[in-house]
């Protein structure tokens, strides 16, 4: 198939992408950049040879791949597992090879037929000429996607990465390998990739087993390009990293080419190559003609390159304007593309950086005073830096951190000082240099106390790892010199919420544990204690314990209504939203009634903060849904939507002021009051908000699917049934099948919490494929919700008894259909038990269900023709439903017409004394 896209610009920017998503912020640039891989390019053996750190440029592959095979054989072997979506985290300190190996294992994949695409992250990054990239993948076995710098990425433009429909090809294999320096980032963006059905793996790449071989390989590469003999005398340095063998072997080749003596160690190493650099610089201004930029002048925009990284000619003017170089800014830039040329020509780019990025980084370090090496350190490059580290933090106060790890004088002389006249610039750089910065040995915990004084106070999904690596640090230190149970308390408690912020929930959950520990060794102290047991009551429900969450909340809350009594003003507000969260709880148990009581507790609480403080209607607004949703599990559906009726109201007035802080909410409720109307048969009504409310979720999950595809997964199951009860039952197929989609890939990240909606869509789906005439599909699904089903009710019978008992009736009817009567009759009789211990339980939740499932029974044994057997639970039904009808009379017609026509129709059989077949 021939796919051809123009694209072009006549003002601003176009970019253009066949077979897959493009997404774009409001302004119309990209959130990240896709393209096809490209093999490397064959570079000029002399332009190689001006410049000796050209050649350890992984992009230019002088030194064949050597030494990893038994990781490449990994990769092979993780590219071709069975997996239909497969995500890998490599990561490893810089110059350890991981861009080498991924660009091997890209090239193999590539020439084996599959689609390998690039991705680059749009911020920052400078927008490729208008164009199109052919993504499409007919004819390819699979798509591979590579993802280099991936901790530096912010997470919420992974996750817009991660939904692109490029990597959603039905039964198409698809691989994303990630590629960091650090596994801090690793947890937040593996739980993103819950949404999307992946197996998801982390690899931490190790030193090299065998440097000697890796060293000789490069030795000869390197050889070759200089002509010279390759046996170069002088053994391999102990070196672990790939890319200091590399480094070593290159110098080693160079100055024998060149009658010098080679350095031994890494700094050395270093400033040859960086003497190199400046030799270059002198030997182009010396020729004159057109390059007429001075090595002074070079060497301060080589130093804002390493800072900047590349930009667009008009920001890279800007940057070289302010340099005091003496010369036209344009001069400089052409100058220095002459040395250092862009890695994509076509995208106009200036101030290309050095390479490798650990080149560039002691670059840096050297250039900044304050160092002992054999290497001239400027007096300009301190103001250079602060001038333009604010407006590059990103990658400057990255880069000046990883080589602080190196150089000691680095982060003392001149990074920390700037970050601490602004502690901002360290959020402004992200997440992953946040990670950087407390792994520095030398980090003063004054200045990573003033840099976590600007953390927001709740989570920011983009900084949050970074913000927990911070703040571990903070705690780690301050323990170390103050170990008392109140440093332990105060610190573990806040290490545990930036860690649960993280998706570090095990460390949280221990943290939290720990805060409880040291707070129990201290004298009383009733607010603190409350605190720790609510903290440690969350991370046990998020770990998925509730009924353990449960205990520790029971009492916390207990602690704060003791406080609350005594001074309301300070403490009732805590107090009320612990009672929330503890209703939670116990619905999450099947405790249902104490949830109701506990709910009502809350919601009259938060009526009396809200009546003296309006400002905290959202909290007044949750309790209100919760309370619907108390109600409705006990089968109060007119109070239940009365409540969330009113909590709609208040999420309609707060998304006005503040949409993206509460349209979620908004549409939550919407939902759960379609759900309230439904089940007192206004039908109507509630598939008008049920449409409201998918439409909110649609939107909100193409902006975050990691944060709102669950809502909107629940949001198509309701609507589903409202358009079966309209009787749209080829629409509700759809948008239920929608749901069952989402729900899977969200069960195949974290089961446990997602296999209750997973069952619950896929037996309403095997409801709505039987009725349209599909019966074999709806068979399997009925079977796998049951299968779903019986595994949570085997761990927890009390609140998923009455879910089993639905997903046994819609089995029943299905295996009816399929010919297999008695086992329809089997599963139906169970749905029977399971519902009259749910009904005994709580009559006004299960009268209807258990009439219904009665009804069920008497038919199949009606149609057995069992007509006396089959009286028995039809009369039983009938009197339930009439008793219940006056109360809600939509709801109960249709059912009772359908009982007393079967009723009627064997007592006829009776009177007549028929049996089958006669």
């Amino acid at each position: 198939m021939s796919v051809e896209q123009h694209v072009t610009a006549l003002s601003g920017y176009a970019y253009g992408a066949i077979g897959a998503d493009i997404h774009v912020f409001g302004d119309g640039s990209p959130v990240y950049l896709l393209h096809n891989w490209r093999p490397a390019p064959e570079p000029d053996p002399e332009w190689l040879r001006e410049l000796p750190s050209r050649m350890l440029n992984s992009r230019f592959e002088v030194v064949p791949f050597t030494g990893r095979e038994a990781e490449l054989a990994d990769l092979r072997a993780w590219r071709d597992q069975r997996a239909r979506l497969a995500v890998r985290w490599m990561h490893a300190p810089g110059g350890q090879g991981k861009t080498r190996l991924a660009a091997r294992f890209a090239d193999e994949t590539r020439q084996a037929g599959w689609r390998v695409v690039a991705a680059t992250n749009g911020p920052g990054s400078v927008q490729p000429p208008p164009g199109s990239q052919d993504l499409t993948i007919d004819g390819h076995p699979g798509v591979l996607l590579v993802v280099d710098y991936a901790d530096r990425w912010p997470l919420t433009h992974l996750t817009w990465l991660f939904s692109n429909a490029l990597l959603h090809r039905p039964g198409l294999p698809t691989r994303i390998l990630l590629l960091a320096r650090t596994a801090d980032a690793w947890p937040a963006v593996r739980a993103s990739l819950a949404n999307h059905q992946a197996g998801t793996s982390s690899h931490l790449l190790s030193e090299l087993p065998d440097g000697a071989r890796m060293y000789d390989a490069a030795r000869d590469a390197f050889a070759v390009r200089y002509g010279v003999p390759a046996a170069v005398p002088g053994p391999p340095p102990p070196y672990g990293l790939t890319l200091a063998l590399h480094m070593a072997a290159l110098v080693a080749v160079d100055a024998h080419a060149h009658g010098r003596r080679p350095p031994t160690d890494l700094a050395g190493l270093t400033v040859y190559l960086l003497d190199r650099e400046h030799l270059h610089w002198g030997t182009l201004f010396a020729r004159g003609g057109p390059y007429a930029t001075s090595p002074q002048a070079m060497n301060r925009a080589v130093f804002a390159a390493a800072l900047t990284g590349s930009l667009d000619r008009s920001t890279g003017s800007a940057v070289v304007a302010g340099l005091d170089t003496g010369l036209a800014p344009g001069r400089v830039l052409d100058d220095h593309a002459f040395c250092y040329p862009a890695t994509d020509p076509e995208r106009g780019t200036v101030l290309e950086p050095l390479y490798p990025d650990r080149l560039a980084e002691d670059f840096l370090a050297l250039t900044l005073p304050g160092h002992s090496a054999d290497y001239p350190a400027m007096d300009w490059a301190a103001p250079t830096t602060a001038h333009l580290i604010g407006p590059h933090a990103e990658r400057a106060v990255t880069f000046l951190a990883a080589a602080a790890q190196r150089w000691p004088h680095l982060a003392p002389r001149h990074l920390y000082p700037l970050l601490a006249s602004d502690p901002g610039l360290a959020l402004a750089a992200g997440g992953a240099a946040l990670s950087a910065l407390a792994a520095l040995d030398d980090v003063p915990i004054r200045l990573l106390s003033a840099v976590e004084a600007r953390f927001p106070v709740h989570r920011h999904v983009d900084l949050d790892a970074g913000m927990a690596a911070v703040t571990r640090r903070i705690v780690d230190e301050l323990i170390a010199l103050d170990g008392s149970p109140a440093t332990r308390a105060t610190g573990y408690h806040h290490l545990s919420t930036r860690l649960s912020h993280a998706g570090h929930i095990d460390r949280a959950l221990e943290a939290a544990e720990q805060a409880l520990a040291a707070q129990e060794e201290l004298p009383e102290d009733v607010p603190a204690l409350a605190t720790s047991l609510a903290r440690l009551g969350h991370c046990l429900a998020l770990s998925g314990r509730p009924a353990q969450a449960v205990v520790v909340t029971q009492e916390s809350a207990a602690l704060f209504g003791r406080l609350a009594e005594a001074e309301p003003a300070r403490w009732e507000g805590m107090h009320a939203g612990l009672l929330n969260d503890l209703g939670i709880w116990l619905a999450m148990t099947g405790r249902h009634r104490e949830a109701l009581a506990v709910g009502e507790r809350s919601v009259a609480a938060w009526r009396g903060i809200v009546a003296a403080d309006p400002a905290h209607e959202e909290h007044l607004a949750g309790a209100l849904h919760s309370l619907g949703n108390y109600l409705s599990d006990l089968g109060r559906w007119p109070e239940a939507a009365d409540a969330t009726r009113e909590a709609v109201a208040l999420w309609l007035r707060l998304a006005e002021r503040d949409p993206a802080a509460h349209e979620p909410d908004l549409a939550g409720s919407l939902t759960n009051l379609a759900n309230h109307l439904a089940a007192q048969g206004r039908q109507a009504d509630a598939l008008a908000l049920s449409l409201q409310a998918v439409t909110v979720q649609r939107s909100l999950a193409r902006a975050n699917a990691a944060a709102h595809e669950p809502t909107l997964a629940l949001g198509l199951t309701s609507l589903g049934a409202d358009l079966a009860a309209a009787g749209r039952l080829p629409e509700a197929v759809d948008v239920t099948a929608e749901a069952v989609a989402i729900r899977r890939r969200l069960a195949a990240g974290n089961l446990a919490a997602h296999s209750p909606g997973l069952a619950q869509s896929l037996s309403n789906l095997a409801n709505y494929l039987l009725g349209v005439g599909r019966p074999a599909e709806a068979l399997a699904a009925a079977e796998e919700a049951v299968s779903l089903r019986e595994r949570l009710y085997a761990e927890h019978p009390d609140p998923h008894r009455a879910d089993l008992a639905q997903s046994l009736s819609n089995l029943g009817m299905c295996l009816e259909e399929a010919g297999r009567r008695p086992e329809g009759l089997a599963a139906t009789r169970r749905a029977v038990e399971l519902y009259r211990t749910a009904f005994d339980a709580g009559p006004a939740a299960y009268t209807f269900d258990l009439a219904r499932v009665l009804n069920n029974l008497g038919r199949f044994l009606a149609l057995e023709g069992r007509w006396e057997e089959a009286l028995v639970p039809v009369g039983e039904a009938i009197t339930l439903a009439e008793r219940s009808a006056p109360a809600n009379p939509p709801v109960y017609a249709e059912l009772l017409g359908h009982l007393r026509q079967t009723r009627d129709g064997c007592l006829t059989m009776l009177r007549r004394g028929r049996r089958p077949g006669s």
